[in-house]
């Protein structure tokens, strides 16, 4: 950001230009975009009531530790789940864990902390080594079940993600390279828990991009891990897409504002294309699967 850039509400100087809305912003108006972007996403998408029990999925990145800032700052009651995945390389689990508890000291948020190793005596690297999948495979399936498992059994109305708008663009491009509709079909800002035992998941920052989360982290002293990305997901097919959208982004500003909230207003067409007639309990966590056992509990047992 040049100096002599300028706030184009205030002409106070600017600490980030918006390329796709035509703004530049200082400081104050950033702020007041970047939460009034979040309320409005809430109020579009019937994200969350105000009564409701909010669970946040932290991470100790810029974006779920900015998520839970906002909702704090919006008036909701909100708790965090931190998932110690076991991840020894670059200190990985052990940074982002302190950086959540710091997180939640501070702000005084009640925190939810599933340790993979005290509950089930394994880690997701130790799994992966033992599985088929890739480690980014079973990383997601222990955190799609853990974190609908904490929403569950402690009565959260619903489970709040940092997903922003480059996440949810990459993920709908790649789905769409392979044409899985099923997966397309549950994509959404709010996606309905539509079995008793699967919790309302909700996307309050899937129009704000990844700038955009980095920058409200910053100027709130908000303390994230600075390297964001998984140690093993280097290389993987997600960041090569968001690698491409960044260059078309950076071509054509808006580009993926525009991707993102066009496949919302028409998402309805792919809704009957998800097949939940199949689905039964898992015979040992009692979860919802299409087979005797979930991927979850499967992955676990050869652990």
């Amino acid at each position: 950001m040049k100096g002599k850039m300028r706030c184009t509400k205030c002409n106070e100087k600017a600490v980030i230009s918006i390329r796709s809305r035509h703004r530049i912003l200082c400081e104050k108006h950033f702020l007041e975009y970047f939460i009034n972007t979040v309320e409005q996403t809430i109020r579009k998408y019937s994200l969350i009531k105000k009564k409701d029990k909010v669970l946040v999925a932290v991470s100790g990145g810029k974006d779920s530790l900015t998520l839970c800032d906002v909702l704090l700052k919006l008036g909701y009651d909100v708790s965090g789940l931190y998932i110690d995945l076991g991840i020894e390389r670059q200190r990985y689990s052990k940074e982002s864990r302190r950086k959540v508890e710091k997180f939640s000291s501070v702000k005084g948020v009640e925190l939810n902390i599933v340790d993979l190793k005290k509950e089930y005596g394994v880690s997701v690297p130790l799994l992966a080594r033992r599985s088929p999948r890739s480690v980014c495979s079973v990383c997601g399936i222990v955190k799609r079940h853990e974190m609908n498992r904490i929403a569950f059994n402690n009565n959260y109305d619903v489970l709040a993600t940092g997903h922003n708008l480059d996440d949810e663009v990459s993920v709908l491009m790649s789905n769409l390279l392979h044409w899985n509709f099923d997966l397309i079909s549950r994509q959404s800002p709010r996606l309905e828990g539509w079995h008793p035992k699967l919790s309302l998941k909700v996307k309050p920052l899937c129009l704000l991009t990844e700038k955009e989360t980095a920058m409200y982290a910053i100027t709130n002293d908000i303390d994230y891990m600075l390297y964001d990305e998984c140690p093993f997901s280097e290389g993987s097919t997600s960041i090569t897409i968001k690698e491409a959208l960044n260059r078309i982004e950076d071509r054509s500003p808006s580009t993926k504002l525009y991707f993102y909230t066009e496949f919302l207003k028409h998402r309805s067409m792919f809704e009957s294309l998800h097949d939940r007639s199949r689905v039964s309990d898992c015979e040992v966590c009692g979860f919802p699967t299409t087979s005797k056992k979930c991927a979850f509990c499967r992955i676990i047992e050869r652990g």
